[in-house]
């Protein structure tokens, strides 16, 4: 596939990010840069649907600009009234497992912004089923502040211990610039998720 074509298919984009803003500004400076660097590339955002910490910032940025959002919300977190009421596009399922599984059918790449447990969760699920093939979509981390520097140090320790194959591991892309990243994506040939019905059986 050529890179104008590459270029093309990335029409959305997921974001995994925390429910918290962090205690440094620059994790709310760069998810709100991103959210509208995706509205004015028409890059649709697909998140967790969530009104708070980093997920709220990039979801008002790109709504800022215009862009398109779709948020994956499981019913147990409407109920406590958390869903971002200015998103149209919200997708109400009924378990976390559900809640992946169509954010990765909906999406074309994967970011990682800084976060917690639930941020890591999602990161390492989509790469694990990258992994397993069921999946050929690009991933990155914007990696803010060096936020994820012992993670990948981590995976770089799974590779040399055995653990982890080098081409599993050069599966994610690390930047600390958005303009980088968002390059890197574009270059990556966007696939279709490979096996729907798989992703599926896992919730």
């Amino acid at each position: 596939m050529s890179q104008n074509n590459s270029t093309a298919a990335i029409r959305s984009i997921c974001v995994f990010c925390g429910s918290q803003t962090g205690t440094h500004h620059d994790y709310s400076v760069q998810a709100d840069r991103l959210g509208r660097e995706l509205a004015k590339a028409g890059i649709r955002l697909v998140y967790g649907g969530g009104n708070i910490g980093l997920m709220g910032v990039v979801a008002d940025a790109v709504l800022a600009e215009g862009g398109e959002v779709t948020g994956v919300i499981p019913q147990v977190l409407m109920e406590r009234e958390l869903a971002h009421v200015g998103v149209q596009d919200m997708r109400i399922v009924e378990s976390m497992h559900v809640r992946k599984a169509l954010m990765a059918e909906l999406s074309d790449a994967f970011i990682a912004l800084p976060g917690g447990l639930g941020t890591l969760e999602e990161l390492c699920e989509i790469l694990t089923w990258a992994q397993l093939g069921f999946h050929h979509k690009p991933v990155g981390l914007l990696n803010v502040n060096s936020f994820f520097q012992p993670l990948i140090d981590m995976l770089d320790r799974a590779v040399t211990d055995g653990f982890m194959r080098p081409q599993h591991r050069d599966w994610l892309f690390v930047a600390d610039d958005i303009s980088e990243l968002m390059a890197h994506l574009r270059r990556i040939p966007a696939e279709p998720v490979s096996d729907a019905a798989a992703l599926h059986k896992l919730t």
